[in-house]
């Protein structure tokens, strides 16, 4: 899979927002936090490169993940209850087979920490709940999950300022 359409919005994000007055970056930076794979990190990550204070760009990117997220799981628990209702269940496909074992190998909060690295939370989120996974904990280790990548890479980003600005 090519993933160099991520490297070019990485960079059209980083421009427009350089491009915004301080207050409207804030909430640019909620608006990228809610896109899949810039999400908190990409986006607590441009944000302090393009120099706003890393105290308003990492929750700016985290409560914009956070809010898009939540609402995936909301969403994907009112279907999988619909398409549930009285039925028995089919066979899985390859796909959900191969997710569904790391699910049984890590639990949520395995997946939920390390899946950031493959697939964005919108998408990991409600596989697990479509799953079987409980919904409680799908919203508290997705949302720490959520956080703990956004600091983490808030923290490199004003890092690389600190080293080449």
């Amino acid at each position: 899979m090519n993933f160099e359409f991520v490297g070019d919005l990485f960079i059209q994000l980083t421009q427009f927002a350089a491009g915004l007055e301080p207050w409207q970056q804030v909430g640019a930076l909620f608006i990228f936090g809610m896109i899949p794979f810039i999400e908190s990190y990409l986006g607590s990550f441009i944000g302090t490169i393009v120099g706003i204070d890393p105290f308003l760009a990492v929750p700016a990117a985290v409560i914009g993940n956070i809010v898009c997220t939540f609402l995936m799981i909301a969403l994907a628990s009112v279907v999988r209850g619909a398409v549930t209702r009285g039925r028995e269940g089919k066979p899985m496909s390859k796909g959900k087979r191969r997710v569904a074992k790391y699910f049984e190998r890590l639990g949520v909060p395995g997946v939920s920490l390390l899946g950031a690295i493959i697939l964005p939370t919108q998408i990991t989120a409600p596989t697990l709940v479509a799953l079987g996974a409980r919904k409680g904990a799908v919203y508290l280790w997705m949302g720490i999950a959520i956080i703990v990548w956004g600091i983490a890479f808030g923290f490199f980003g004003d890092r690389v300022l600190t080293w080449f600005g």
